[in-house]
Formats: C-alpha cells, structure tokens, sequence
C-alpha cells in the first residue's frame, strides 16, 4: 500500500512536472517565433519602403540606360547580402560604392561648393565626393536592416603625412553604442577599426535620430534642425523612394 501510494504520488508529481516544463518550452518557442517575426516585419517594412521600380525608372529617365544598370546592380547588391552578418554586409556595400563610383568634388559634379546628393543622384552621376559616398552607404545599410543605433555619419579632420588636415566625411559602424567603430571610407579600400585609423580626427557625428559632438554617447541635437543640408538630402530621398 505504501509503494503503491508513493508510486501514485511520485507519478502525479512527475506529471506536474513534466506538464510545467511543457508549458515552459511552449512559452519559450512561442517567444523566440514571435521575435523571429518581429524581425522579419521590420526587415520587410525596410524593404517596403524602398520603391525600387521608382528609382529604377528615375534613374533611366534623368541619367540615361547607365545610370539604371547601375541601380539594378545595386538592387542585386541588397538581395543578395541581405541575410548576411553584419560585417559581410559592410564590406560588400562599401566594396560596391568604392569600386563603382568616381570620386570627384561637388564643383566638378554639381558646380556647387557643396551638395549632399542622394543615392540615387550619386549612383545617377557615376560620380560624388565623400558626403555621397557616406549617405548611399548609410541608407544600403539601412535598408539591410542595420537600424541607426549602429550607424553614423562622421564628420571628421583628415591628415597625412605633413599636409594640412582637409575636412571629410565617413560612415562608422558601432556594434554597440561605446565600442570602437568600424569605418567605411571612400579613400581606402577596406573596412578598419577606427583605431587603426590615425589619419582621422572626429569632430562630430549624426543620423537621422541625434548629433553627437566629439566622443559623446548622448545625442545633443535634432540633426534635421542643425543641418540643412541633411534635412534637404533626406527629403529629397523620400521623393525619390527611398
């Protein structure tokens, strides 16, 4: 009677057990779906609102059959990078800007001092200076689904050797928001750690969230209020579908 009563008892318990642990792993599974989908809908909802066709079509029309092979090969780009890490995604972005358009200044492109273009002027004209190079690998990557808490615009001192430092512009991937950089830059091929970059001196950095001055981990500023510039280029790449 005793076993037989411990038996019963030790199953009920086991039972109760196991139906916990169940009710556990399905809470879990549920979570880890519900999360999965949440990432997907954003990453879609990225993906959405780039009109492709639109800038497609832009491209032809105002830029002609060269421009438009240009952002086909970068709508490739996104479909074929898209579900990479992060650091495969850098690279092959800042591979494919560097590598298919030419550094010239805003003189020369836009007979401007200075215009911040859109990716879609940048890869239209074939040609931009380090701004354009910065902004068309910022919105790749965001598109990508690389949200802004990792990327920023930063506007920086460039020097070598004994020449006088030149205002530049380049993008900087943070993994998280007090790391050490990674730095995508038109002048040199591959992506570095800000440390190995001595030739640069940040001054400040933005995106479309804050502005932050020097080494600051708290944004001091609306970047659309303090930069015209960055307000006017963000506009204009909403009309364009982007």
């Amino acid at each position: 009677m005793l076993c037989r009563c411990f038996e019963s008892g030790f199953l009920t318990m086991w039972k109760t057990l196991g139906d916990r642990l169940a009710a556990s792993a399905r809470t879990l599974w549920t979570g880890a779906w519900a999360l999965l989908l949440g990432l997907l809908l954003a990453f879609a909802a990225s993906l959405a609102a780039t009109d492709f066709d639109k800038m497609l079509g832009l491209a032809s029309q105002r830029y002609g059959a060269g421009a438009a092979q240009t952002v086909a090969a970068w709508r490739q780009l996104i479909e074929e990078t898209r579900a990479l890490p992060d650091n495969d995604k850098l690279n092959k972005v800042n591979t494919f800007f560097n590598r298919r358009v030419l550094y010239k200044t805003d003189m020369e492109v836009y007979n401007q001092e200075d215009y911040w273009a859109t990716p879609l002027e940048f890869m239209g004209r074939g040609a931009g200076d380090c701004e354009d190079f910065a902004i068309a690998k910022y919105m790749t990557l965001q598109i990508l689904g690389i949200g802004n808490e990792h990327l920023r615009l930063v506007y920086v001192r460039y020097k070598v050797g004994s020449t006088a430092p030149i205002a530049h512009m380049v993008l900087g991937y943070y993994p998280q928001v007090t790391e050490e950089p990674l730095i995508l830059d038109n002048m040199i091929s591959s992506v570095r750690p800000a440390s190995m970059r001595s030739d640069l001196a940040p001054v400040f950095s933005f995106n479309s969230d804050g502005l932050w001055v020097g080494g600051a981990t708290a944004s001091t500023a609306d970047p659309t209020t303090r930069l015209s510039r960055w307000r006017d280029v963000l506009v204009r790449m909403r009309e364009e579908g982007l």
